[in-house]
């Protein structure tokens, strides 16, 4: 069975940093594409980051230069490290798994990724 645990999300000051993580339980996560997605009230979930399975990385424009999407294959965890945080990052961060070695070019499209876990908080104030 897959599971995704998020954890890491917390309240910060803009320009601070955190770092996500997502456990990976039932299945070697570094076998598919693995992602980070956001979403607030009332807007549709949005795609942060991904890597595919060779190592490839998309981001988001809004986060390019800021945030760094990683894996541990030893630990089976996904990480991303958000730096220079700005209050529109605000939001409820989730890891999700795309059925799929690589993540193509719809990665920033949420309906394409079938697993996903609970979520991780995020709330950054100016």
């Amino acid at each position: 069975q897959v599971q995704l645990v998020e954890s890491g999300g917390g309240s910060v000051q803009a320009g601070g940093s955190l770092r996500l993580s997502c456990a990976v339980f039932g299945y070697t996560h570094s076998w598919y594409c693995m992602g980070w997605f956001r979403q607030t009230p009332g807007k549709e979930r949005e795609g942060v980051a991904v890597v595919d399975n060779d190592g490839r990385t998309n981001y988001a424009d809004s986060v390019k230069g800021r945030f760094t999407i990683s894996q541990d294959n030893a630990k089976n965890t996904l990480y991303l490290q958000m730096n220079s945080l700005k209050p529109e990052d605000s939001a409820m961060y989730y890891c999700a798994r795309k059925a799929t070695w690589i993540c193509g070019g719809n990665w920033y499209l949420p309906g394409t990724f079938g697993s996903w876990g609970q979520g991780t908080q995020v709330t950054v104030s100016s």
